[in-house]
């Protein structure tokens, strides 16, 4: 299982491609706040950015809390999401430790999905997908 990781962070210019092509691609939108991967300031140009997004966490505790299924886990961390099944409630975005889910003005939700479409957008090369371990339980 492959999921989205940003190793090079430093080398970050804050030109905001991989948003707008996660905006783009993903959710067919041209709006920043439409994207599953955001890039904040880390306080300035001097100190470089910072990339927000779902660190896949296993499990997940937005998928916990959402009441009608709309987040489910995914195996290896993550999230696999049916939009619609969602019914806004938010609960999803406060749940998440990283404050990686967004919710915009009309109630949708947005998170990465760990499909790798931002990767090739980006002009530094600070994002990358990694293969990680999937683990199954054994019972005895």
């Amino acid at each position: 299982m492959k999921q989205l990781a940003t190793p090079r962070m430093d080398q970050c210019i804050g030109c905001h491609s991989c948003s707008l092509a996660c905006a783009r691609l993903i959710h067919q939108r041209l709006s920043w706040e439409t994207a599953g991967i955001r890039i904040h300031s880390s306080g300035g140009l001097s100190t470089g950015f910072m990339a927000i997004h779902c660190l896949a966490c296993d499990p997940a505790p937005c998928a916990l809390v959402c009441p009608t299924g709309a987040f489910s886990q995914r195996a290896g961390g993550g999230v696999i999401v049916r939009k619609k099944l969602c019914i806004q409630c938010g609960q999803c975005v406060v749940a998440c430790p990283v404050e990686a889910i967004s919710q915009n003005k009309q109630g949708e939700v947005f998170v990465c999905i760990h499909c790798g479409r931002c990767v090739e957008f980006c002009p530094q090369s600070c994002l990358e997908m990694q293969e990680t371990a999937v683990t199954e339980e054994v019972s005895q």
